[in-house]
């Protein structure tokens, strides 16, 4: 995790605002543009509201006080108070404007990135951490919405309050506000390199803590590790020089920030004192008045917050810009499975499927599927067995057309797959995971997830033929029982049934289950069996299966090693072959006897015993099983 922070940290500090990026930033306010235009019209209004009162401060002192005109004084008291009310008008308007555009923006972005996500390929969720793409469809899109609204309006808001109090300065004495001209782009340049020095400094120090958390949570987590190899000190010197280097970097970026504002303020003072000493000097000429001094002073310190704003602005930049280049190169990563642009529909998955001589692999390009190659006819039951990493799940997700073959074809009704659309594919196929996922919501909105235009005549009817009706009533709210996240308020079990139960309401005409019964009891698998063989009459299905109790009665079972068909026949053909499913069997049915007289429990040396004792018994069990068990193809 820690690594990952360190990343996202060096992505903020290399990335730089370019032309191209920026105005692919702005494409996103075009569906918006008349609130933009709403609120950029209301803060320049406001800005130049601003500067104009303080130009009324300076009418009140020359006239209404230096010159003690009575009916001018309240006229311009009129006016302020008219002005002000309208300034109060125009913030409401921009902050609501803005608040809204942000929203929307906001909106669209995740919108976007939400769909696209739901569009791309199994292959890019195995390549990319699920934090970081959480990441960019929340605090990176608040990131950029909040560049394209409250950093616009500071922008705004600070480029209008400069030239306004230039334009005013101007308008009072032109020589005076030239001064003024001279010092303006000295405290830009000052204040934009601070933020730059400040902002290397404060990366620096969110890099190293984010090593500092990675290093408490290893220590944490391998507490015993670290003291059974007498790791403490070790341990505790790399951890002082992670805490000195980012006491340092802290150090330096509050040195920094200590420094930039009487910096500021030094310049500010010195361009205050020219204006005074030449205002002055104006004064005595009769060029200039008291007012309008006091009005230049005004100006000034009108115009040091909003340089300092665009500094901010800008340093705030860099992490937006990082933030869109996220999000841009998300919305430009294109599915690696998709609709050709000639797709049709598939009528019915129920015809005959094909694999022929599939190749595939993974982006290691380490082989998975070698030369595959395997007919499978309408409504048969294919069981596919073998060790892990044999291919098994790999097959089922090329079927799935979650991944598409490197080599070869896959044809369903005698016609390459890829020819159909997705949609059609994946509308048509029923799975079942080994780890049974259940959204947050009721029992009843979970089994609807199967088919969405389904009654709750439908949603019961599913759940007892899937064996999950009984448990379900058992429940204190029955069907409209919060499941929890993730369902973690049931058990495996139940949460398995009720993804069968989903599975049967959706009419799937290829059924898939991908070792559903590997992490439940007994009674519960017997449950599944019993939804399974339901759901499975008449379609064509393929079982995964870890207890190979659970696939005797298989058409064909089907064992996959290194990718390829090691052997396949029903379960009686294959015992009596004494090949890789003979081995598979015997070893699981010795565990359930060992299970069985309890000498799984650590007991190796008993449980050896034991099986060489009873091994005759075991293998005439073995043999007479396989010469009762008739065939499925017979």
């Amino acid at each position: 995790m820690s690594q990952e922070l360190i990343e996202l940290e060096e992505e903020e500090y290399t990335s730089q605002l370019t032309g191209a990026v920026f105005r692919r930033i702005l494409t996103l306010l075009k569906p918006h543009w008349k609130w933009v235009v709403g609120f950029l019209i209301t803060i320049a209004l406001t800005s130049i509201l601003d500067a104009y009162f303080t130009y009324l401060n300076k009418q009140i002192v020359d006239v209404g006080i230096t010159l003690k005109d009575r009916p001018a004084l309240i006229r311009i008291a009129w006016t302020y108070g008219i002005f002000q009310l309208l300034q109060a008008g125009f913030v409401f308007t921009f902050i609501y404007l803005a608040g809204v555009l942000g929203e929307r923006v906001q909106y669209d972005m995740r919108k976007m990135l939400f769909n696209h996500l739901q569009d791309l390929s199994l292959s890019y969720y195995a390549q990319n951490a699920v934090g970081r793409l959480i990441a960019r469809v929340t605090s990176d899109t608040g990131r950029v919405s909040d560049l394209l609204t409250w950093g616009v309006v500071d922008t705004t808001w600070a480029v209008m309050n400069i030239t306004t109090s230039v334009t005013f300065m101007a308008i009072i004495n032109w020589r005076l506000a030239l001064i003024v001209f001279t010092i303006i782009p000295v405290m830009i340049i000052i204040a934009i390199q601070f933020r730059k020095r400040i902002l290397v400094e404060y990366r620096v120090t969110r890099r190293t803590n984010s090593k500092i958390t990675g290093a408490y949570n290893e220590n944490f987590q391998g507490v015993r590790v670290v003291k059974g190899l007498l790791r403490e000190d070790e341990n505790t010197k790399e951890f002082q020089q992670l805490t000195s280097t980012m006491y340092r970097s802290a150090y330096r970026a509050a040195w920094l920030s200590a420094l930039f504002l009487p910096t500021v303020q030094i310049i500010a003072a010195l361009a205050m004192g020219l204006i005074i000493g030449y205002g002055g000097t104006q004064i005595t000429l009769g060029l200039m008045t008291i007012g309008g001094i006091q009005a230049f002073v005004s100006y000034l310190t009108f115009m040091m917050w909003p340089i300092q704003d665009l500094a901010r602005v800008y340093a705030e930049m860099q992490h937006s810009i990082a933030s869109a280049e996220r999000i841009f190169k998300l919305a430009d990563t294109p599915p690696e499975v998709h609709d050709r642009s000639d797709a049709i529909e598939a009528e019915t998955l129920m015809g005959e499927i094909e694999f022929d001589h599939v190749d595939f692999y993974y982006e290691d390009r380490k082989p998975v599927l070698t030369d595959f190659s395997l007919k499978v006819k309408p409504g048969e039951m294919i069981a596919l067995v073998g060790p892990t990493g044999g291919g098994k799940s790999t097959l089922v997700n090329l079927l799935c057309r979650f991944y598409e073959p490197r080599a070869g074809t896959i044809r369903i009704n005698g016609r390459d797959y890829m020819d159909y659309t997705l949609a059609s594919i994946h509308s048509r196929i029923g799975i079942v995971l080994q780890t049974p996922h259940l959204f947050s919501g009721s029992v009843r909105d979970n089994i609807h997830y199967g088919r969405l235009n389904a009654s709750d005549e439908e949603i019961s009817e599913a759940a007892k033929i899937a064996g999950a009706h009984d448990f379900i009533v058992t429940l204190e709210k029955g069907y409209d029982q919060n499941v929890g996240e993730g369902g973690n308020l049931l058990s495996v079990g139940q949460k398995q049934l009720i993804s069968l139960a989903r599975a049967v309401l959706a009419r799937p005409e290829l059924f898939i289950m991908d070792e559903a019964t590997s992490s439940v009891d007994t009674l519960t698998e017997a449950l599944i069996q019993r939804g399974m063989e339901a759901l499975m009459k008449g379609r064509t299905s393929f079982v995964i299966a870890h207890r190979l109790s659970t696939i005797r009665r298989a058409n064909r079972i089907i064992v996959i090693e290194n990718g390829k068909i090691a052997e396949q026949g029903t379960h009686a053909e294959l015992l009596r072959e004494r090949g890789h499913y003979y081995r598979l069997y015997t070893q699981q049915f010795r565990h359930e006897l060992e299970t069985q007289y309890g000498l799984a429990e650590g007991r190796i040396q008993e449980a050896l015993e034991f099986y060489r004792a009873h091994r005759a018994e075991i293998d005439l069990l073995i043999q007479a099983e396989a010469m009762l068990e008739p065939s499925n193809n017979g």
